[in-house]
């Protein structure tokens, strides 16, 4: 990499949030044909809907550019060399991939780098129309229109770990931030999305605190699985159940959960060592157990109250997350079985989110005795 490319270049600002528009017009465009003759609240119902299968695709094309090297294939941010795409940079990037072939900077690695910014400013440009919708038609909504305000506070949030994430060259506590806030940003839209199409579950006030509970171990886990990835320590693990060999490894705790460490250092700035990252694969991998002890309670309890079919939803979620967790380590982290690691923690994760809300209004259902809103066909 260039030394002296300014790291936040905000020359091309103007030409990304013009390529942003137009990229949010397709989107926007699909979705105003086929809901021109809705009412309000069906058109804002169908605008979540649309908004989180793209920050769901957001989330996993977020995977692939860390997996495969890109998070610094354009070295500067918002823009990639001061352009506002890899064809403006084609110089600057042929020097630095003629350096160093395999370094942080080529063209594909540029190209991935700035396809996912292009998706996620059209993310935030739908949800920047979802806030100004959700506030016009707040009279027919099932709910506030704050929840949209707060989606769209956190996805400025979110861009700012993006940025960080490029200027702090791949910080790794910023980069599990960046994937929690994208998880976070799911989980919003996935609560409104609730809210107009699913139908409430029993009032079990035990399944509600149990889905709450899921929740937190999934994401103290999706935390864990975030700083294994950040730092490369997937396969510092080799062989199932036992880690190189043994049923409780040589490992350092401290090293590897010291947060404030630039990427491949320890604490004073030397060289990470091994046994740290051990400490970190081995830790997510004992987590992943009362994460399956939780889950695999609530799949019973969800069936018990008469929810089987999502508990079966649940459960075959369940079972497709720890397959591609045993993949990445027998296989030796393969990229699909890696983003599908990702992509099963996001599914689990708005899953639980979608069943806590349901619980939620069937509890406040069955609290008012009073019938509720119809849902959107």
């Amino acid at each position: 990499m260039d030394a002296n490319v300014p790291v936040v270049d905000l020359a091309p600002t103007v030409q990304l949030l013009l390529l942003a528009a137009l990229l949010a017009l397709l989107p926007l465009s699909w979705w105003w044909l086929r809901q021109r003759r809705s009412n309000p609240r069906a058109r804002v119902a169908a605008l979540t809907a649309l908004t989180l299968f793209l920050t769901f695709d957001l989330i996993v094309f977020g995977a692939f550019t860390r997996l495969t090297d890109s998070g610094l294939g354009c070295p500067d941010w918002p823009g990639c060399y001061g352009s506002a795409s890899p064809l403006g940079a084609h110089e600057e990037i042929h020097a630095a991939q003629t350096a160093m072939p395999t370094g942080p900077v080529t063209f594909s690695k540029a190209w991935i780098e700035m396809v996912h910014r292009y998706l996620a400013m059209t993310v935030g440009a739908l949800i920047l129309v979802l806030a100004a919708f959700s506030w016009l038609a707040r009279r027919e909504l099932p709910h506030s229109p704050w929840w949209a305000s707060a989606t769209l506070a956190w996805v400025i949030v979110q861009g700012l770990f993006g940025k960080y994430t490029v200027t702090l060259k791949l910080y790794p506590a910023i980069v599990t931030l960046h994937l929690i806030g994208g998880l976070v940003l799911l989980a919003l839209l996935v609560h409104q999305l609730a809210r107009f199409r699913a139908s409430p579950l029993p009032a079990d006030g035990m399944l509600r605190r149990g889905l709450l509970a899921g929740l937190v171990v999934v994401g103290v886990q999706v935390a864990l699985g975030g700083w294994v990835s950040t730092n490369y320590a997937v396969l510092a693990c080799s062989g199932f159940p036992t880690c190189n060999g043994q049923w409780w490894p040589q490992a350092d705790y401290e090293a590897g959960f010291t947060l404030l460490r630039h990427l491949g250092q320890d604490g004073a700035g030397g060289l990470i060592e091994f046994p740290a990252l051990v400490a970190i694969h081995f830790v997510h991998r004992l987590f992943a157990l009362v994460v399956t002890a939780v889950l695999l309670w609530l799949v019973w309890r969800l069936a018990r109250a008469g929810a089987r079919s999502e508990a079966r939803v649940l459960g075959a979620l369940l079972v497709l997350q720890i397959a591609s967790g045993l993949s990445n380590v027998v296989l030796g982290w393969p990229l699909l079985a890696a983003l599908g690691h990702t992509a099963g923690a996001a599914a689990l994760v708005g899953w639980l989110v979608n069943l806590h809300a349901r619980a939620s209004l069937g509890t406040k259902a069955a609290r008012h005795g009073a019938a509720l809103r119809p849902a959107v066909a």
